[in-house]
């Protein structure tokens, strides 16, 4: 792998993952994808299980899994195309690589939609993009400096902490070491019995409550009924 990428010169490299749970992609997509990446000069690492695309250019490797960090953490790196995972999008933030976001459920869209906003990624729909669009998506990302500014902004900001995450990491480590547990830090739901914990007294309360007020309701439209009953059998009698 390491190989490959140093083969890349001075165009660079472009990770491609769409993450975990998308496996593989329909023949049609994958070649649509391929026959994309095969027109530009960058080397892709393409994490995908699927069967080989037949429009893969010599330019593309597929891999069923990638050192997704330390690839976008190398200097090659110029892009990184991705489904917009929240890990993933941390990871591109941390080291400064811009994005082409391909989002497809959950929190994805909201997540590429952050990145657009600060101007680190470039959005495609996967269900109606075109070989074009994608191509147009990379050279875009990958060509103009705005994205790449704006992507090494976000990983200034993100690297800007008092301490760093490692430290801060072994302090609390050695914090709940040294107290004994650190007791005093332990959530109250600790102490709680397992039907105070899933509010069953609560729920129980109120559903009593709920049950009273039923019964009520019932009793008073029993008694009208009664007493407009009454009154009509009365009234026939006079």
């Amino acid at each position: 792998m390491e190989e490959f990428v140093q083969s890349s010169g001075e165009d660079g490299i472009v990770v491609f993952s769409l993450g975990s749970m998308v496996k593989n992609l329909t023949e049609e997509k994958a070649n649509l994808i391929a026959s994309s990446l095969a027109q530009t000069p960058q080397k892709f690492l393409w994490r995908y299980k699927g069967k080989k695309p037949a429009t893969l250019g010599a330019n593309t490797r597929l891999y069923d899994w990638i050192p997704q960090n330390d690839l976008l953490g190398h200097p090659k790196a110029k892009g990184f195309i991705t489904h917009g995972g929240t890990n993933g999008i941390y990871e591109t933030i941390y080291h400064g690589v811009p994005m082409v976001g391909v989002p497809m459920f959950a929190d994805q869209p909201d997540n590429i939609a952050h990145m657009k906003a600060k101007g680190a990624a470039v959005e495609v729909n996967i269900n109606t993009m075109t070989s074009a669009d994608l191509l147009n998506a990379l050279r875009t990302v990958i060509n103009e400096p705005f994205y790449k500014e704006n992507a090494m902004r976000l990983s200034r900001l993100h690297h800007d902490q008092p301490v760093k995450p490692l430290d801060r990491a072994v302090f609390w480590i050695e914090f709940v070491m040294h107290h004994k547990g650190a007791k005093h830090l332990r959530p109250a739901a600790h102490n709680l019995t397992w039907f105070q914990y899933h509010s069953l007294d609560v729920i129980g309360f109120l559903l009593a409550c709920v049950a009273t007020a039923v019964f009520l309701v019932t009793k008073c439209c029993l008694f009208s009924c009664l007493k407009f009953v009454k009154t009509g059998k009365k009234k026939k009698r006079e």
